[in-house]
C-alpha cells in the first residue's frame, strides 16, 4: 500500500494500540491493516498525542473519529476482502475508509459519502496525505447511498440511523453484508447481510453521532 514516513514514536504508540486491540478478538487481517494506517495523520493536530489510545476524538462540526476497537469490530464483522468495491457512509476523518483501504488493497475501491463540506476536504486531504488513492470521497446525503457506483459487496455506515436506509439495502449486492448503527438515545449494532431475504444480526450497545438526511434523523 501506500509508501510512509514514519514519525518518532508513533509506530510504538501504534503497535501498543493494536496489541491492546489483539486482546478483544480482532482478527489478524484487521490488526496487520490498523498497524499500517497512521492514525495520527487523521486527528486534529492538537490531539495527536491522543491519536492511538482508544477512544473516540473530536474532529470538528460536532463530529467524532471512532475509537479503534470499533474499526476494527465493524471491518471485522463485514469480513471485508482483497478487491471489493465499499460503500461508506460517513467519511468523517478518513481513518475508518483508510482502514478498510488497506484490507481491500489497490485493486479494491472505497466511495465514502459525507454530508458536511468541510469533512470532505479535511478527510480527502488526510486521505492524500497518508497515500491512499482508492478512497474517493463525495458530499451528499448518505441515506441515499451512492447509487452512480453500485452494487456493493460491503456497506459500512459510520453514524446511527432510524433504521436501515431502503436505499442501502438496494444498493447491496446479493450475498453483500452491511454494518449500521441503529437507534437514536439507545443504539445498537447491526450486522445485515442480502440474501433472499433481509438477515439482521445484533451486535452490542454503540454510540455514535447520528445520520442525517432523507431516511436519517432531521
Amino acid at each position: 500500500m501506500p509508501e510512509r514516513e514514519e514519525e518518532r514514536g508513533y509506530e510504538e504508540e501504534r503497535r501498543r494500540m493494536v496489541e491492546h486491540l489483539s486482546r478483544h478478538g480482532v482478527s489478524e487481517e484487521v490488526l496487520e491493516a490498523m498497524m499500517q494506517v497512521e492514525r495520527h495523520l487523521f486527528v486534529l493536530p492538537n490531539l495527536s498525542d491522543q491519536a492511538y489510545e482508544d477512544y473516540p476524538l473530536p474532529i470538528g462540526e460536532g463530529q467524532t473519529i471512532s475509537a479503534p476497537h470499533m474499526v476494527a469490530m465493524m471491518c471485522d464483522y463485514l469480513e471485508l476482502k482483497k478487491g471489493e468495491k465499499v460503500l461508506e457512509i460517513g467519511a468523517g476523518s478518513g481513518y475508518h475508509a483508510a482502514v478498510i483501504a488497506e484490507i481491500i488493497g489497490e485493486k479494491g475501491q472505497v466511495y465514502s459519502v459525507e454530508r458536511i463540506p468541510w469533512l470532505v476536504e479535511f478527510s480527502s486531504e488526510n486521505l492524500k496525505r497518508a497515500g491512499y488513492k482508492n478512497v474517493t470521497v463525495i458530499l451528499g446525503d448518505g441515506t441515499l447511498g451512492l447509487p452512480d457506483h453500485a452494487p456493493y459487496d460491503k456497506i459500512s455506515v459510520t453514524c446511527a440511523a432510524p433504521d436501515v436506509p431502503p436505499p442501502l439495502l438496494e444498493q447491496l449486492k446479493t450475498g453483500g453484508k452491511m454494518v449500521i448503527p441503529i437507534g437514536r438515545y439507545v443504539q445498537e449494532l447491526y450486522l445485515v447481510e442480502k440474501k433472499d431475504r433481509i438477515e439482521k444480526e445484533r451486535k452490542c450497545d454503540v454510540l455514535f453521532v447520528p445520520l442525517v438526511g432523507r431516511y436519517g434523523f432531521h
